[in-house]
Order: C-alpha cells, then structure tokens, then sequence
C-alpha cells in the first residue's frame, strides 16, 4: 500500500486535471443526454451480451447515452493511462480485477463509496465480490463478473474406477485421485493421472491461495507477508507429498498444461475456471463440475473477478450518469440476463439457481457462488507476490523441503507489498 499513497501523492495534480476536463452536462439539464465513452474487454459472447444490455439501456431512457468500445484485456492495460493523461479516455472501463488496486493507487479511479451507500440494487450483491472492489478502506470499482474456481471431472473416468461420488475433503480427495492415477506399463510414469494440479501459474492464480486458505493460512494479510505460516507449511507438505508419493499429478505444470492435460483424456480431474466446461465439451468429455474440497479448515474457492470503474476523467454528471446505469445493470432481470449470457453466476445474492438452470453451467456455480473469496483484494504489486508464490509451490512439489521454499519466498513478498 505504500506506494499506492505515494503514487496518490504524485499524481494528485494529474488526476485534478483529469476529473474537470470533461464537459458533459447533468441528466434533466434539458442539453441532451449524458455521453459515456465505455471501453471493455469481453470480445466473445458474453462481450456481444453486454453489448445487447448497454444498447437496451440506451434505449429505455433518454438522460444517458453509452458509446462501448471493445478492446482486448491488453490493449486496456497498456491505453488506458495515456488515454487519461491526454484527456481522450473513457468514462467508464472494465478491468480484470487485479489491475483495479493498480489504476485506482496511480488516482485514476473515482471513488464509488457514495454509490453503494445510496443504491439499494448494490445493496443485494455478493460481498465476497464487492470485497473484490475495496483498496485502503475505498470502494473504486463495481463487479462484472465473479466466480469460484471449481474442479471439473471426467465421469466416465470416474465410472470406471467405480467412483459414484465427488470428494468432499482433501483426504478422500487425494483417495479418489490414487484410484484415478494409472500406470498400465509399470514405468513409473502414469498414462492417466488422478488429478492435474499446476504448481505455478495457476488458473486466474487462485489455486494455491485457495488450497492455503483451506488450509487455514493465508498470503498476506493487510500489508504483511503471511505465506510462510504454520498452516501453510502443513498445507504445502500435504500436497507436496501426494504429487511426489502417490504420482496423482505431474511435476512442473502450469495452467495451460493442466487444461491441456486434462483436454486430452489424461487427467481425471482439474483445478478450472467455468472456460473448461466449453473446453471439455469440444474434446468430447463426458465432464462435471464440482466444489473444491474442503480442506482441514475451510471450504472456499477463489473468485476469477472483472470489475468496472468510473475513471477519474469523469466530471460529476458523467459519475451520476455511470451510476444510473449500474443501477439498470444489478436490477434483478438484467443480472439474470448478464449471467446466462456471459456463463458466470449472478452478481447479486437474491437471484436463486432455479432463475438460471437454463444454463447447467452457470446453475452449478451459482451453488458454489458462496465459497468465492476474492483473490489478494486490495494489493497493488498482486503479480510479484503470486509469482514468488509460484516459486515457492513449484519448488516444493519438485521435491524442496516445502518449509524452506516458503520461507524463501516470503521476503519476496513482503518486499513486494512494501513497493
């Protein structure tokens, strides 16, 4: 957070200018509608859904009027603040959820705080992913999107060994993956492995932070470096021992080999994002979704989140205006709507599973949605910390004593979180 507070410092005359060079006029003024420049990211379906909900909101009134532009995840990250700094940014921007502390520590984020106090439709959404929006105590974003990691599984694998039912603790997740493990030549190197579980960079990063925080530990808490915790040397053994003992995962995958692996029929089960359900039915896999099981202290799942912000190009009408169509957005139909279309759960806690079952997918992580966590909230150097975390794991499950690795890893970062 440190240098969030500097960077505030630095960029205070910046974002001054930045927040009074717009000249749009306030809804009712009787001069037009309030014109919001909207860059995001969603290129797929789900982008030409949202597309469909901002041109439905456009249409329903005459106050605000929404121009989208869709650009890739990257191109925002690399636009977005020379945008602002030449007054040619937008208004409103969607952002994965990690970026958001990023934007919000350099001033270029206005502060929604006032909006979730007078709304009552922000009122009804997940606090896990309004968590999500949170830097030093400030809400600077809105959710888009939020939703658990959760194990996909091969039935028919599944079938065969005689397995009728998903794990619901880590013990008996590891037994299902030792019966799912095998190694029909006896060469010491599995043909089908029991589960696929990367040790560096991991689905959205968020399955190390689960299995620890199952564990009981954390990362970091606040400012501080927790990663080197009781808890998650026990945690880091326990895996550590199954992948090196019981062979129920190769060494040294990451994230795109893990969906690969299991992709190809090669792996019983996987760690994934609501992506591999589409994934999994192109290869022609019989699959299932499932909750991560429980480990010895809790069960939870990290959340994949995508935010939306109010940039700090954003004079007082434009803020309302952005506001009038949050409000449209978390109104309870067009959450449904947002959710079936985009394969996520809905946002907000009231829309029960039974309003998207049309959608199998989505009606599964709605079930789940409750163990979502959000993913290092509030941290701005996010990408350091996890990549020491990614060091740390993947020594350990390499065969490094995993108390070591941890403790190796843990001035990373905590320097990280001093930058």
């Amino acid at each position: 957070m440190k240098r969030s507070l500097a960077a505030l410092a630095l960029l205070g005359t910046a974002g001054a200018l930045l927040t009074g060079c717009s000249s749009s006029t306030s809804p009712g003024q009787g001069d037009g509608p309030v014109t919001l420049t909207f860059w995001h990211g969603y290129t797929a379906a789900d982008g030409e859904k949202l597309n469909e909900i901002i041109d439905d909101f456009n249409a329903s009134q005459d106050e605000v009027d929404i121009e989208y532009s869709v650009k890739t995840w990257a191109v925002i990250q690399n636009s977005l603040l020379p945008a602002l700094s030449a007054e040619q940014g937008p208004q409103l921007v969607a952002l994965p959820a990690e970026q958001l502390p990023v934007y919000a520590g350099k001033g270029a984020l206005a502060d929604l705080d006032d909006y979730y106090a007078a709304s009552a439709d922000a009122a009804a959404l997940n606090p896990a992913a309004v968590r999500m929006e949170e830097v030093g105590g400030t809400k600077y974003g809105v959710p888009t999107g939020f939703v658990p990691l959760s194990v996909i599984y091969n039935k028919a694998m599944f079938a065969e060994a005689g397995i009728t039912d998903f794990p619901t603790t880590w013990q008996e997740w590891v037994e299902v993956a030792e019966k799912l493990t095998i190694d029909r030549d006896g060469d010491g190197t599995p043909e089908q492995y029991g589960l696929a579980l990367p040790d560096h960079q991991t689905v959205a990063n968020g399955v190390w932070a689960t299995l620890f925080a199952a564990g009981g530990g954390s990362i970091t808490e606040g400012e501080t470096a927790t990663l080197n915790s009781p808890q998650n040397r026990q945690t880091l053994a326990f895996w550590s021992q199954a992948v090196q003992n019981e062979h129920i995962s190769p060494t040294g995958l990451d994230g795109i080999k893990a969906d690969e692996l299991f992709s190809a029929g090669k792996a019983a089960m996987e760690i994934a994002g609501p992506w591999m359900a589409s994934v999994a039915q192109e290869n022609g896999i019989d699959y299932a979704l499932a909750p991560i099981p429980a480990g010895p202290a809790a069960q939870v799942a990290s959340a994949i989140g995508v935010s939306m912000a109010v940039t700090a190009q954003a004079d007082a009408a434009e803020q309302e205006a952005a506001q009038k169509f949050f409000d449209y957005f978390y109104s309870p139909e067009v959450t449904t709507e947002w959710s079936l279309g985009s394969g996520w759960p809905p946002l907000r806690t009231d829309v029960p599973t039974s309003a998207v079952a049309a959608n199998p997918v989505v009606a599964s992580l709605t079930d789940m949605a409750e163990l979502a966590q959000p993913l290092l909230p509030g941290v701005i150097n996010s990408a350091d910390v996890l990549a020491a975390v990614d060091e740390a794991t993947q020594q350990a499950l390499a065969g490094k004593d995993p108390a070591a690795a941890l403790d190796d890893a843990q001035p990373k970062v905590q320097e990280a979180l001093n930058e």
